[in-house]
């Protein structure tokens, strides 16, 4: 059976699983660590855990949807909209920080927690140091966390000119070994410079990917991001994340479905627009296009305190286009 290597956050990563998993392929999910916003705060400030959102979502992607398992999967995504002190938590995170503190282990929490969703393939933290994301702008500014550069304070147009992780974090030996064995390796979809992109800055994660002789693909952002790719182009974007990977892109999708109007207009607000397609036809670059888009407009719960994405890729034409790469 092959392997296919998922790299990156949350969301995004949770719609790539959950298309792929229809498929008879072997898949593990490296997830970044960085994430410092919404309940993940509470729980790197009260609990002393690493964030536990994204790899939360990871596990529901990959989670049996049947029976009582199918039930514990919307439990694990319930999010609380009242309750002192719980109010915008999710039961899935709080459930595998007291699974952590039961069992002393955070990893072996996730490992169990796995077990209990019955969880197809594994998801994998990209490093146990507890780290967080730093960043510099053009200007000479510098954010501390993971939330402050995902929602600036400061004026959105500005460019990252790096960023970097304190202290330096240690990769985990599992996602090392599942790079190794990757037949396919995709990263993204996910906000580059939050999501993606951490991942990269854990010791050994570049390295790795260098050497692997998996092709990397990169899903593109339907999207550009305020506060972080401001009016970014997809070759912006590749640019970047070849950058930091020290190494050429194999193949790159490109969105070409139609982004509705009313997330648009929604959109626009915050400054952000459809990434644009500049790739240049090279030597060593594919550039797949494609309708990746989901329709469906995303709603906000009235507990999340964070700005989510009002659109998505969609699992199923995701997960159809990257198989064809393997298959």
């Amino acid at each position: 059976m092959k392997n296919i290597v998922c790299i990156g956050g949350g969301t995004g990563t949770f719609v790539a699983l959950r298309g792929l998993k229809q498929y008879p392929y072997r898949l593990s999910a490296i997830v970044s660590m960085a994430d410092s916003g919404g309940s993940n705060k509470r729980i790197r400030d009260e609990f002393g855990l690493l964030p536990t959102s994204d790899l939360r979502q990871c596990l529901v992607a990959l989670s049996d949807e049947s029976g009582g398992v199918g039930l514990l999967r919307k439990l694990f995504m319930y999010r609380f909209e009242k309750g002192q002190g719980i109010s915008g938590m999710t039961f899935g995170n709080l459930f595998m920080a007291a699974l952590s503190d039961i069992l002393g282990s955070q990893a072996e929490a996730i490992r169990q927690t796995s077990k209990v969703l019955r969880i197809k393939g594994s998801v994998i933290p990209v490093t146990f140091t507890d780290a967080n994301l730093h960043a510099q702008y053009e200007n000479g500014h510098q954010a501390s966390e993971e939330h402050l550069i995902d929602m600036p304070e400061h004026d959105g147009k500005l460019k990252i000119k790096r960023i970097w992780l304190q202290p330096k974090a240690k990769a985990n030996p599992e996602a090392l070994s599942a790079i190794a064995q990757a037949d396919l390796i995709v990263l993204g979809p996910g906000d580059l410079f939050t999501s993606l992109l951490p991942n990269l800055l854990v010791d050994g994660i570049a390295q790795a990917l260098k050497i692997a002789k998996a092709p990397k693909v990169y899903v593109g952002n339907l999207m550009t991001k305020w506060g972080q790719t401001y009016n970014f182009t997809a070759a912006d974007h590749v640019r970047t994340l070849e950058q930091y990977i020290g190494r050429s892109i194999d193949v790159v999708l490109v969105n070409t479905g139609v982004i509705p109007k009313k997330a648009l207009d929604f959109y626009a607000k915050y400054h952000e627009q459809p990434v644009v397609n500049d790739l240049p036809s090279k030597k060593g670059l594919r550039v797949v296009k494609a309708d990746l888009v989901n329709s469906k407009l995303i709603a906000k719960t009235k507990a999340d305190a964070l700005v989510r994405s009002l659109i998505r890729h969609d699992s199923d034409k995701l997960a159809k286009t990257l198989v064809a790469l393997i298959s």
